[in-house]
């Protein structure tokens, strides 16, 4: 797992991270005057939208986080009668509900994103259930004392309770390490609602102040849902880079000079026919992860199966060839160990058992837990010319990455563009590295 790399603390600040601040920023400089109509107006469109955007596009976690905050924010102002309380039953239905926020946050994140909705729906509906009950019973009237106010540190004094601080701790950690494994937009959206919900309870949870940072809690929520969507669309699931979408409409972006690298698997098929489908993804995923390393300014890309296109904008074939050298040398000198446990997809079906000429092709990975697989990629460069359209260029790059795999596979082949006195465009022959 790697922390604090660029992509994960995109991950981590973006866009929640963005909204927070900047709402944080409007609130304490006072430059939205803070009315209860306006308050109210935005703190219902808001979730009324994450609600909405969760429903239509499956998002479970946000739907059901959405629906915490709700009840949440709806409790504390309901036994707290609109007000800011400091003791009676408001202080202890503020309390309950400040340390059930963030273990329902805790429990959401290991929900399922999609599938069972129904199951997960019955057992959740069923858990704030229990929770309501649990924060009317120690909320009656003749039980006026608060229950977690009581400080282990004798200098705390926010009004979160520390026990329930100590869950926000947890809860964020835990939303943390998720995102640098999997750099999810609904993690994204889930961390920074839940630290706005903390900054609102702060600020007593009812009142203008308190339902202003729910609400920005709310919009959160939606945005991450926007955003997730986005990268459905412009991200390749499998391995984190830019997936073909987003090449094609970098490419009507690109403007001469640039360069343009195809990048192919050696073997691939091989690998996927031997050790199965899930060594196959775990293969593409680390080298995409040296790939998206790759310097020179070049720009990586999945553009479908084994296949990958780096863009460098602004470069000529001579400037990025050592780049390119480089991250060819990284990936072969890498060697990535095989997955524990036999992929079901290669598990041979019954008409292939009854076949003799099939058995015994693949390899027993679960046999193999200390075997360590090394992999090459072929490269195959063109650059820009004023006669040449991005297409043209990119089936120049496509010939010199087959003849780099023709002559041997693991190296590059590059064509530099040679200019003739009447500006047309000559391919020149093929140089190798």
């Amino acid at each position: 797992m790697e922390f604090w790399t660029k992509r994960t603390l995109k991950s981590v600040f973006i866009p929640g991270g963005l909204i927070l601040l900047g709402a944080v920023l409007l609130l304490k400089a006072q430059v939205l005057p803070l009315t209860a109509a306006g308050v109210n107006f935005f703190y219902y469109a808001v979730f009324i939208a994450a609600l909405l955007l969760a429903w239509r596009f499956h998002s479970t976690r946000i739907l059901f986080s959405s629906v915490v905050l709700l009840l949440a924010h709806h409790a504390i102002e309901w036994y707290g009668q609109g007000r800011i309380q400091t003791a009676g039953e408001g202080r202890v239905a503020f309390e309950a509900v400040a340390l059930l926020l963030p273990l329902n946050f805790v429990f959401l994140t290991f929900f399922q994103e999609r599938g069972r909705e129904g199951r997960v729906l019955f057992w959740f509906l069923a858990l704030l259930f229990f929770e309501s009950i649990f924060v009317a019973a120690l909320a009656r009237p003749d039980q006026p004392s608060a229950f977690l106010h009581f400080s282990v540190l004798q200098s705390y004094t926010w009004r979160v309770p520390q026990p329930a601080m100590l869950m926000y701790v947890v809860a964020v950690c835990l939303l943390i390490v998720r995102i640098s494994q999997f750099h999810k937009a609904i993690d994204n959206g889930m961390l920074w609602s839940l630290i706005a919900v903390c900054i609102g309870l702060e600020a007593g949870g009812a009142g203008k102040l308190g339902t202003a940072y729910f609400g920005v809690a709310g919009f959160i929520l939606a945005s991450s849902v926007i955003e997730n969507s986005y990268s459905l669309a412009y991200q390749d699931e499998l391995t984190g880079l830019h997936s073909r979408r987003a090449f094609n409409d970098a490419l009507l972006r690109l403007k001469p000079p640039y360069s343009i690298a195809a990048v192919d698997i050696d073997h691939f098929k091989s690998i996927n026919d031997s050790y199965g489908h899930d060594t196959g993804d775990q293969v593409l995923r680390l080298v995409a992860s040296r790939i998206a390393r790759v310097s020179g300014g070049g720009e990586p890309f999945r553009v479908g199966g084994e296949e990958f296109t780096i863009l460098f904008p602004g470069r000529m074939v001579l400037d990025i060839v050592d780049h390119l050298e480089l991250l060819r040398m990284e990936i072969e000198n890498s060697s990535f160990r095989l997955r524990t446990g036999e992929d079901r997809r290669k598990t041979p079906r019954d008409s292939e058992r009854r076949s003799s000429g099939k058995q015994g092709k693949r390899k027993n990975v679960s046999s193999q837990t200390s075997e360590f697989l090394s992999v090459t990629v072929s490269m195959g460069v063109a650059e820009s010319h004023p006669k040449l359209s991005p297409d043209q260029v990119i089936q120049h790059a496509d010939k010199a990455l087959y003849r780099a795999k023709k002559n041997g596979r693991n190296r590059i082949d590059m064509v530099i563009v040679a200019r003739r006195k009447k500006g047309e465009a000559k391919m020149g022959g093929p140089a190798q590295l």
